[in-house]
């Protein structure tokens, strides 16, 4: 979620105690987007004025910096070193910061300096001031072409952005408690009312209302009893009365093991199924969030990056097999060259050259009709004739040659098609660099200059059956390979019949697995395949002995045999009950 105005507030209280008075020593901007103030007593004040991810924070992540660092980042340099931070004010609830510097200038003079941050979405911006409020620059230029009413740039007195008709619990908190108990139409929305109609509450806020009110996040209105838009009512008061009296607490939630949301109040809007957890400092809290969500979006990056890669391949191989195929077909129509042939050789006696078509009897057949056979009227009758057995034979001996292609190429769609069923599965970033040595080891992609990359352990995904057989699932076809390597011939493989998916092995140690461990391992096959989201998914299972690799295979293709077929269904909540790691 965007910074919304009172969390925003809430930062701005926790950093004031640490800010007020400190040196800038040190100016960096490691990405387009971000300014960290490295400030005397080893803080860092990152100023994010990113259009998904705008706010203000002390951070303890190390950023990469570029060898050249950006004409805006020198600027800030020139002007803010040696400053000292005098005030960090918000205006009203406005998603606004405005630090107030005392700088230094070449000439020694004393001056005052602004650094406004505009967390504003799409609309964010950085925006360095004078003592008069001019701009000095700022990190995006808004001219008269991006907006006809309010433009930023170098040399025109800065001017805050107009106000959104909209209410604040602060400076209005009459007027807001007022319209609260007044309320909206029957069929509106108590969420969507209060976004509408309130400046500074997030929609994860505005949910909360209508649920400690109404006790759902969608309740409208209409289905309001007197006592519940009293409660409504009441909410607005207590949270008017918090932001007053600056009483937070940051709160962090988690779903699936990842954070998806941040606020500055406990939230109970939520099942079993999203975590509420608290954390020491905002900036702590806020350092977690938008480091797993950079992660995240790192690795979905890497991971469209290698989908789109692989789906080339795929597409290029596909066009490749169905070519081979046509050239295929045309060889089996070789016999008619050689008929031609034959014919054309029994004919000479009353051909003459020149002529373009010869019609003769086609002694072969029945009845002996007459066909027509096109000549080369530049060759002589014995040249057509020989030209038409030369067809025949190269015809002949492409067919084994296109026989043995159309099968190599098949092999490797059907080999990109498994790549493109694990980068599917894949959610670490791990798992990406896994899944990104496969291919460039099998030359799909180019292997990367410079420092060799190091291999680390990768762990299979590993389960246990209900009565306690440990059952591990590849995550990349190298795994899948290692997997069947390394297990005991007695324990059991298995993998979806005729759909690409994840080796599975299910371990049994010298035991014989039950028919519930054979059907929950063969459960975790269908799940981790392209049958996910499919019903009695054919899985065929054996024993490790019958698995082979042939010679030169690709990275995940076997062969096997003595095996018997489980139709189950994926079941998610199984997989998560047997999930260890």
């Amino acid at each position: 979620m965007p910074l919304d105005a009172i969390c925003l507030r809430a930062v701005l209280h926790e950093l004031r105690p640490q800010l007020i008075g400190a040196r800038i020593d040190k100016v960096q901007q490691p990405a387009r987007d971000q300014i960290v103030l490295l400030l005397r007593g080893n803080l860092r004040l990152l100023l994010n004025a990113g259009a998904n991810q705008p706010r203000i924070q002390l951070t303890n992540i190390l950023r990469n910096n570029p060898a050249q660092p950006p004409m805006f980042c020198m600027l800030l340099r020139k002007h803010l070193v040696g400053a000292r931070v005098l005030s960090i004010e918000q205006p009203d609830l406005e998603r606004m910061v405005i630090l107030t510097l005392q700088c230094t200038d070449e000439f020694g003079e004393i001056s005052q300096k602004q650094l406004v941050l505009e967390c504003m979405g799409r609309r964010s911006n950085l925006i360095l001031l004078d003592a008069q409020g001019r701009i000095v620059e700022c990190l995006r230029r808004v001219d008269a072409d991006l907006s006809a009413t309010r433009q930023l740039l170098p040399g025109l007195f800065y001017h805050l952005p107009t106000p959104l008709d909209k209410l604040s619990l602060l400076s209005q908190e009459e007027d807001s408690l007022a319209l609260a108990q007044r309320g909206g139409d029957a069929e509106q929305p108590v969420d969507k009312w209060v976004l509408d109609h309130y400046t500074g509450i997030s929609p994860l806020i505005a949910r909360e209302f209508a649920f400690r009110a109404g006790h759902e996040t969608d309740v409208r209105f209409g289905a309001l009893n007197d006592a519940q838009r009293g409660a409504l009512v009441q909410e607005f008061s207590d949270t008017a009365n918090a932001v007053k009296e600056d009483n937070y607490m940051p709160v962090i939630l988690y779903r699936d093991g990842k954070p998806v949301d941040f606020t500055y109040r406990s939230i109970a809007q939520y099942s079993a199924e999203t975590q509420v957890e608290t954390r020491e400092s905002f900036s702590q809290m806020l350092d977690e969030f938008y480091d797993a969500r950079e992660r995240q979006e790192l690795s979905a990056r890497r991971g469209r990056e290698l989908t789109h890669a692989v789906t080339v391949a795929r597409d290029r191989m596909a066009r490749k097999a169905e070519n081979l195929k046509r050239d295929y077909a045309a060889t089996q129509k070789r016999d008619e060259f050689r008929l031609r042939g034959d014919l054309i050789t029994a004919n000479l006696y009353r051909m003459k050259s020149g002529e373009k078509v010869l019609h003769a009897e086609n002694y072969y057949e029945d009845d002996c009709p007459t066909i027509d056979i096109p000549l080369d009227p530049l060759l002589s009758p014995q040249q057509n004739a020989a030209k038409n057995y030369k067809q025949y034979n190269k015809l002949k001996t492409a067919e084994s040659h296109l026989r043995e292609q159309i099968e190599k190429a098949e092999n490797e769609r059907a080999y990109l098609e498994s790549v493109l069923q694990e980068l599917a599965q894949a959610e670490t970033e791990q798992e990406f660099n896994e899944i990104r040595r496969e291919l460039q080891e099998t030359n799909y992609i180019r292997k990367s200059s410079g420092k060799k990359e190091l291999k680390r352990a990768f762990a299979p995904r590993t389960f246990k059956t209900s009565s306690g057989l440990e059952v591990l699932v590849g995550r990349s076809n190298v795994q899948n390979d290692q997997l069947t390597k390394k297990a005991d011939k007695r324990d059991y493989w298995f993998h979806t019949q005729h759909i690409h998916g994840s080796h599975v092995i299910l371990r049994c140690a010298g035991l014989t697995p039950s028919d519930d461990d054979l059907r929950e391992a063969a459960m975790l096959a269908s799940y981790f395949s392209q049958a996910k989201e499919s019903s009695s998914v054919p899985v065929d299972y054996c024993p490790v002995k019958f698995v082979k690799k042939p010679a030169g295979a690709r990275p995940g293709m076997v062969t096997y045999d003595n095996y018997r077929t489980l139709y189950v269904t994926p079941e998610e909540g199984l997989v998560k009950k047997l999930f260890l790691r």
